[in-house]
């Protein structure tokens, strides 16, 4: 896939949805409370559950890993797996704790990541999310949404694969990288998710180019 064919994409998503102030947090260690939270329900659960723990002030690192873990469990219950989120939360809370988010947060970007892969519960898109969205460095971030698309368009490849064929046709930009993800999303769940594939802007003309 050439560079302008990464550009075409982005253009044609930003010209149908428009611009987007994505990932709505006060703070970076909000960021990565909701980067946990996220996995495997919907963005609105996510919301209902930090506004939860903002009632009780649980959203800065020392304070939500003092707290019991049975009230983190009801507080983030709407998430699904809300038993092995808590855990995770804490766990990751206790580590911000000890290490500081700005100690972590000023690592180098390839640091960083494989940092943030070795904590419990954190795969390559949670990795890559709050490299991305909480310590705004430069990772794309590649998610089922992406790889459904890629496919449709005629681009398979595993998370790697596909996460380094954005990085290498488009400038290193944070702000850049945030906007083609947050495009990429709110594009699916509009036309993906309801099958509207007749109407999609991005299959017309481009399955199979190289």
């Amino acid at each position: 896939m050439k560079n302008e064919h990464v550009s075409d994409i982005y253009e044609a998503l930003l010209e149908k949805i428009g611009h987007l102030q994505w990932w709505p947090a006060d703070t970076p260690f909000e960021v990565v409370i909701g980067t946990i939270l996220t996995q495997q329900t919907k963005w609105t659960n996510v919301e209902k559950a930090i506004e939860g723990l903002k009632k009780y002030d649980l959203i800065e690192p020392e304070k939500l890993a003092r707290a019991e873990l049975e009230l983190i469990e009801e507080l983030v219950r709407c998430c699904g797996f809300y038993r092995q989120k808590a855990k995770r939360l804490k766990g990751i809370a206790g580590f911000f704790a000890r290490e500081g988010i700005d100690n972590v947060f000023s690592l180098p970007t390839t640091q960083l990541r494989n940092l943030m892969l070795s904590l419990n519960g954190v795969g390559n898109e949670t990795a890559d999310s709050i490299v991305l969205y909480a310590a705004d460095k430069p990772k794309f971030v590649i998610d089922a949404y992406t790889t459904r698309i890629m496919k449709c368009i005629g681009i398979e490849g595993n998370y790697m694969q596909l996460q380094e064929m954005f990085e290498k046709n488009l400038p290193e930009d944070v702000s850049l990288y945030k906007e083609y993800h947050a495009l990429i999303v709110e594009y699916a769940k509009s036309y993906c998710g309801k099958k509207q594939c007749d109407d999609c802007v991005l299959t017309k003309g481009s399955k199979g180019e190289d």
